[in-house]
């Protein structure tokens, strides 16, 4: 990779450990094989809001090599679970809604003409006698 520019060798790397191996980074490989994807996903965040990078290309190789190494030790001294790369570990976070106390309200349901035909004119089938037992419990639960 000595003789290719930094972007195409930015291309060629996949794995986290070719990136630190590039650019020079000791790393300890359990801190690597546990957070590979978070600290490639925290390195490219770091990229994204470091903004316009120099031009010259050894200094931009030396502004990738202290990104990836800051994105690095960001999970030596933490965890994926603390650090939160991915939108997945925000899912559970709680989350604020308002409901408008207009849109609260109980809807009363009438029976289907089908329902008081199937129980007889009481509904439960005890003959329309006052109210029927069945309206009562369902009244005091």
């Amino acid at each position: 990779m000595d003789d290719l520019t930094l972007d195409e060798a930015m291309e060629d790397l996949e794995s986290a450990e070719d990136f630190l191996n590039y650019f020079g980074i000791a790393f300890d490989q359990k801190v690597v094989h546990v957070n590979r994807l978070h600290i490639l996903q925290r390195f490219h965040n770091y990229i994204g809001k470091a903004g316009a990078l120099p031009d010259d290309e050894g200094a931009r190789r030396a502004a990738y090599a202290a990104l990836l190494a800051r994105a690095y030790e960001d999970f030596v001294q933490s965890d994926a679970l603390t650090e939160k790369v991915f939108k997945v570990f925000h899912m559970h976070e709680p989350q604020t809604a308002f409901v408008p106390l207009t849109s609260i309200g109980v809807v009363k349901r009438e029976p289907a003409p089908a329902e008081a035909h199937e129980h007889g004119a009481g509904g439960c089938g005890c003959g329309g006698q006052g109210m029927c037992h069945s309206v009562e419990g369902a009244l005091r639960s």
